[in-house]
């Protein structure tokens, strides 16, 4: 027997049919039929459309919300993410039309080329920005130091080439800077040792491994307190003392394969949290403090290829093993550990 709607509200109370009544709004609101309007702003559909003239992202048959996170609010879109693709092309000016937009993520895209385009100057709010693994080009570009709001900048495995720019290290809030794996010459610039921001409280982080600059570094950077210092696999030389201290926050420390000379003797090692040291193939000489013993947290140690000399201290207080002869070898010792850098036997051998 059919039941109308009509005949269950005459039995219920006014109340009670106004909260089914209510229900059912709700539910039509949330199904397909009422949510297949565009939510995506004008301003925002226009910019990605134009993309269809660099990178075939989009199409107006469909809601751009749909592809990119936006404000549930306002609807702008607020993170431009591509990964993992093979579209090629180059990077649209109109990406600056985005303006809203926090997060840039661009990465795991082979065929993608070109520079990157001055109009992401107007990305005002954008607090990460990375672009890697393409094949963008080009200089690393100075007018990024216009990105006031970004923590993380991210240029890693690309093919940018020239010199770093110092303006750099005028983004105030910045608390990790990566450019390692492209090809860029020259030196560190000096301003790298202003690098003060007021998030980083001591993590700030500094990549600039496999490419290829020279030079030294410079004295200011000992000034600032880095979380993770990597500059491995260039060409650096000189003196990298300053980059040592008992009162630093280093995790990570990684200046090998360079030609750094300087004596290990007079360093102080960060005893709390340091959990990488990699020193190897350069020209360290001297000897290894004992107070590195005190750096519990050592995961990975390699001085490697230097000019070390005297004992290998010992022994090592770790929470974690690891640590053997493959460590030290290539270099002046008068004593060599016989199968484990943490036992406290050595054997007269040198080790060259």
């Amino acid at each position: 027997m059919a039941i109308h709607f009509k005949s269950i509200t005459s039995l219920l109370s006014n109340h009670q049919a106004t909260t089914i009544l209510m229900f059912l709004l709700l539910l039509f609101l949330l199904s397909p039929i009422a949510s297949s309007a565009d939510l995506c702003h004008p301003d925002d559909k226009a910019a990605i459309l134009k993309f269809k003239k660099n990178l075939p992202l989009w199409n107006s048959d469909g809601d751009c919300c749909d592809i990119f996170d936006c404000d549930q609010t306002t609807h702008r879109v607020i993170r431009f993410v591509l990964t993992h693709s093979n579209l090629a092309g180059t990077i649209p000016d109109s990406i600056g039309d985005l303006t809203y937009l926090n997060t840039v993520l661009i990465t795991k895209m082979p065929f993608l080329v070109g520079e990157i385009p001055q109009s992401v100057t107007k990305l005002k709010y954008v607090d990460s920005f990375e672009i890697s693994w393409t094949n963008v080009s080009g200089n690393v570009p100075p007018f990024l130091s216009e990105l006031k709001n970004v923590w993380i900048l991210n240029l890693s495995y690309n093919n940018l080439s020239g010199l770093i720019p110092s303006s750099l290290a005028t983004l105030p809030h910045l608390i990790r800077l990566d450019l390692s794996r492209n090809r860029l010459t020259g030196s560190i610039p000096e301003s790298f040792g202003h690098l003060v921001s007021p998030n980083s409280q001591g993590s700030l982080s500094l990549i600039l491994s496999y490419n290829m600059l020279f030079g030294e570094i410079p004295k200011s950077v000992g000034n600032t307190n880095f979380n993770q210092f990597d500059v491995s696999r260039n060409n650096l030389s000189g003196d990298a003392s300053m980059l040592f201290g008992a009162l630093k926050n280093t995790w990570v420390l990684d200046i090998s394969r360079n030609n750094f000379e300087f004596d290990l003797s007079s360093v102080s090692f960060m005893t709390h949290g340091l959990s990488y040291l990699d020193l190897s193939h350069n020209k360290i000489y001297g000897k290894i403090s004992s107070q590195i013993m005190e750096a519990i947290d050592l995961q990975y140690v390699n001085v490697s290829y230097n000019r070390l000399c005297g004992k290998i201290p010992s022994p090592w207080k770790l929470k974690y093993e690891g640590l053997d002869n493959t460590s030290f070898l290539h270099n002046r010792w008068r004593y060599l550990v016989a199968s484990n850098a943490l036992d406290a036997h050595y054997y007269p051998t040198i080790i060259s």
